[in-house]
């Protein structure tokens, strides 16, 4: 038993050594030392075949045998997971004089660019930023604002309704009376959001956004309304701009207008854009109906104001020459890679 023990050390040693991957090392491991068919568990249940007089000096012998082959393979082990790191670092080794890759920037969406262009614009004539749920009801977003129940907005095929007296908002205005309930004046607010109605085709989406306006003080006037609505015009679009305000109708304003510039197209020589008429609408404004005050308590004696609401996606259209507001939310990467 111990002339095989010692030939077996030799074995064992020599196939360690000449052993070039974790891999086979891992097998050497079971074959010796496993718990059930290893060589030197065998030898173990073999002790019970030996005199009673040789089996202490056998065991001992066993036992010192098998540590050495354990320190072995740990040993060989922890060289080959040396060469294998090294080997891997000197593939992997990077040529610092190479130009570097670098990661790909991102850029505003062209309606969040146009969006905070528009709000620079109002907070620099003296506007604050207000906002409200666009989870609405009906109060705030038609009774209140002094649109009838009979009002064609009010109808499902143009609003979007969650119940009997729940919407998804269809302007940003209920906003407004939602600051004027807590609020006493002088007022200057804008609201911009996202708003809701039933209506989707080349130039109208379901869902869009909004920026509405209000101003409310003891002396606001028509003057005022067209004073602020030109020089926005003439900051967003450029100075040489021309503007035209045309009598209209809505309901929580009186008296009303629409905004008009001239087409940016054409120059206002008219095209197919303009319909030939050389005037794109933009806006609407009027000044706010003393019925709208009464709702929110104020004076209307005492106080005048005047609101207004422009569509977000309708200026950047106009601004970046887009005929198509389905583009914005396509998120087709050879589009809005242009801004």
């Amino acid at each position: 038993m111990k002339e095989r023990l010692i030939s077996l050390m030799a074995e064992a040693k020599n196939e360690i050594e000449e052993t070039i991957s974790l891999e086979i090392l891992e097998n050497l491991r079971i074959k010796y030392l496993g718990r059930k068919e290893g060589i030197f568990t065998q030898l173990l249940k073999q002790m019970a075949n030996l005199p009673f007089q040789e089996r202490p000096e056998t065991g001992k012998l066993i036992n010192e045998i098998k540590n050495k082959v354990t320190q072995l393979l740990e040993e060989k082990g922890t060289t080959l997971k040396s060469k294998g790191k090294a080997q891997k670092l000197s593939q992997e080794k990077i040529d610092i004089t190479l130009p570097g890759i670098l990661p790909e920037l991102g850029k505003l969406h062209p309606i969040t660019k146009t969006l905070k262009e528009i709000i620079d614009i109002f907070i620099r004539l003296g506007f604050q930023v207000a906002e409200g749920p666009e989870i609405e009801s009906s109060y705030y977003n038609f009774d209140a604002l002094n649109i009838p129940s009979h009002h064609p907005a009010r109808d499902m095929h143009d609003t979007f309704y969650v119940s009997q007296d729940i919407i998804l908002r269809t302007h940003t205005s209920p906003v407004q009376i939602r600051v004027m309930e807590k609020q006493l004046p002088p007022l200057r607010i804008i609201v911009p959001g996202r708003v809701y109605r039933r209506d989707a085709d080349i130039s109208h989406s379901p869902m869009f956004h909004q920026v509405e306006g209000l101003f409310v003080d003891e002396q606001a006037t028509f003057s005022d309304l067209k004073g602020v609505l030109s020089t926005f015009v003439h900051l967003i679009f450029g100075s040489e701009t021309e503007v035209r305000f045309r009598p209209s109708f809505f309901p929580f304003t009186e008296p009303s207008a629409e905004v008009d510039i001239a087409c940016v197209i054409c120059a206002g020589t008219g095209c197919g854009v303009c319909k030939y008429t050389g005037w794109l609408e933009i806006l609407g404004a009027g000044m706010v109906d003393p019925e709208v005050f009464k709702i929110v308590n104020y004076d209307s004696t005492k106080y005048t104001g005047f609101a207004f609401g422009l569509g977000v996606e309708r200026i950047a259209m106009l601004k970046y020459g887009i005929n198509n507001i389905r583009l914005f939310f396509e998120n087709d990467m050879r589009f809005l890679e242009q801004f």
